[in-house]
């Protein structure tokens, strides 16, 4: 993952770094379950947890990045008027 940035997280690089299943933790997130409970649960630490949680952010944040620059309308700026009109 160091270095490539793909344009969808790859859960399997995740499940081996971490041995286990990531996307698995991923549903659990999106039902809601805390990470006490997934730790429970699975048996792994919360730093190991919160570490898969960073990794999975940080790998986010690249690719919303790499969207961005891909897109060439992305940092161009909207003109603004300064000025108020007296016809408004």
């Amino acid at each position: 993952m160091i270095g490539y940035f793909p344009d969808k997280i790859d859960e399997k690089t995740l499940s081996r770094k971490y041995r286990t299943n990531v996307g698995k933790l991923i549903r659990a997130w999106k039902h809601g379950i805390s990470d006490q409970e997934i730790s429970t649960k699975t048996g792994l630490g919360l730093s190991t947890i919160n570490s898969i949680k960073q990794d999975l952010e940080l790998a986010h944040r690249y690719i919303r990045l790499s969207q961005r620059k891909q897109r060439p309308d992305a940092h161009a700026l909207n003109p603004a008027q300064i000025f108020f009109s007296p016809d408004i």
